[in-house]
């Protein structure tokens, strides 16, 4: 029998065709990948099957029950975790699951059962907002809440974007314990390992389903997409002697928490420097006193010749910087959102407008100059935003994980523009939790417990810990973490 069945489904927005004459079905109990690049009609699809948006055309139905004519069945019998953070980060861990737990008509205590093994692992901290949490925390948060009332088909929207490697493969461990239960899953994901955990999985690209099959039959039929060539660094110049960045026994505590805890290392001018860890291990915190965000507790810092401490305002004009959060606006257009923060930079009028037209031109979005960012695909905003961020040519750009959520293609052209940076003698400081793009660096560090465990080349590394990716050498050492990861 047929959890899911969708026939013939089609929404528009405007102009813009999310999903066109869509069908497919998932088998009761079965792990079902719903695949593709961003805005294929993933969320959109979603969204109709939990009853929240109404097709155009066709009919879906969740157990049984029509998505339309039945909305009070299905969302009784469906789990939801959206691609966005889906709880209310100013209540508590406790706070948040009494709600969700209210609007399905149940209590906490009536469904704990079926939560216990997910939940049991944060129970301890039930009284911390959800905010404050990490993001390995954050989900099992999101998927005890959306458990709480015992669905029977689990919907998740790319869960686990911005998690670190050991968390996700945690998250997915826990999923197949709800396989076991009965619980029918359905989920994407830009995460290749994770695709290969489905059973089945639908390839939905440009609102149509272009293949329906196992995860190695699509990844291997649409490879271009999903394992693109890899990129061959052929960098213009080498990493000069010259440090541009210097930090020496860096220390940043809260209370009696050490996030940062006596940590050194250098990098070159013209270096891409992957800055790994799991989740709760410091990189951010790291990275904020190398920005000038955070001052340090104690120890030193340069970053392009100027301290940290002292002088943090000098490093704020000479760098750049792309977060973790999308760092433009998109109430405003293209053209408008490289002006803006040109003039930030100090940048004149003259060279604004030149710069702007080589840059529109370099992206091919000549065309979409006037267009709202908000409009705009993820890739091609990431793309902008790492563009924006590196306008008036920076010593040193920092990227807080630049393609979370994003396909692999959009990913290996986004390090092209990477690679093309650091040719051109700016250094690249990057977290991601893509270990394949940490081969792409030129040296990697991992932290662990705020301390840095490891630092060296990708190839040094794997040697050093007997490992043949750089996943490995990440899964061994951040497994050795003390702390937890809040």
């Amino acid at each position: 029998m047929n959890a899911i069945e969708v026939n013939n489904v089609s929404k528009s927005y405007g102009k813009v065709k999310a999903l066109d004459d869509v069908s497919f079905a998932v088998q009761k109990g079965e792990v079902f990948g719903l695949i593709g690049p961003d805005g294929a009609g993933k969320t959109s699809m979603y969204r109709i099957l939990c009853s929240l948006l109404l097709p155009e055309t066709g009919t879906a139905t969740v157990d049984g029950f029509d998505v339309v004519k039945q909305m009070r069945e299905v969302r009784c019998r469906v789990g939801y975790m959206p691609g966005k953070f889906s709880l209310y980060q100013d209540l508590t861990v406790e706070e948040n699951l009494k709600f969700f737990a209210t609007l399905f008509g149940t209590t906490v205590e009536e469904g704990y059962d079926s939560i216990k093994a997910i939940y049991g692992q944060i129970e301890r901290f039930k009284d911390r907002k959800a905010g404050a949490l990490s993001g390995g925390m954050k989900q099992k948060l999101a998927l005890s809440c959306a458990l709480v009332h015992s669905p029977s088909v689990l919907f998740l929207d790319e869960p686990t974007t911005g998690v670190d490697p050991v968390s996700r493969k945690e998250f997915w461990e826990m999923l197949a314990t709800l396989k076991e239960r009965g619980i029918t899953i359905v989920a994407s994901t830009p995460y290749l390992d994770e695709v290969r955990c489905c059973e089945r999985v639908a390839f939905l690209d440009q609102g149509k389903i272009r293949g329906t099959d196992t995860p190695e039959v699509i990844l291997e039929q649409f490879r271009e997409i999903f394992n693109p060539p890899g990129i061959e660094q052929e960098k213009q110049i080498e990493a000069k002697d010259e440090n541009v960045i210097e930090v020496s026994h860096l220390v940043k505590a809260f209370g009696s928490f050490h996030a940062v805890d006596d940590i050194s290392f250098t990098v070159k001018k013209g270096e891409i420097f992957g800055f790994l860890g799991a989740n709760g291990a410091g990189k951010t915190t790291a990275m904020h006193m190398l920005t000038g965000l955070h001052q340090p507790t104690s120890g030193t810092g340069r970053v392009c010749g100027y301290d940290i401490r002292t002088e943090y305002e000098q490093i704020k004009r000479h760098i750049g910087y792309m977060s973790q959060k999308f760092s433009l606006y998109e109430d405003m257009t293209v053209a408008e959102n490289i002006r803006l923060f040109a003039g930030i930079y100090g940048m004149n009028d003259k060279e604004i407008a030149r710069k702007t037209d080589e840059l529109l031109e370099r992206l091919k979005f000549m065309e979409h100059k006037n267009d709202l960012v908000g409009s705009l695909p993820l890739g091609w905003k990431q793309k902008l935003a790492f563009s924006v961020s590196i306008f008036h040519e920076p010593g040193v750009v920092f990227l807080d994980e630049p393609t979370g959520g994003v396909d692999p293609k959009t990913r290996r052209q986004f390090w092209e523009l990477i690679y093309d940076a650091a040719s051109r003698g700016i250094t690249v400081f990057v977290t991601t939790h893509y270990m394949d793009e940490a081969e792409y660096c030129d040296r990697i560090s991992i932290m662990v417990d705020g301390k840095i465990k490891a630092i060296g080349t990708p190839d040094e590394l794997k040697k050093e810990y007997s490992q043949s990716d750089i996943d490995g050498v990440f899964t061994l050492l951040a497994r050795q973490a003390i702390r937890s990861s809040d």
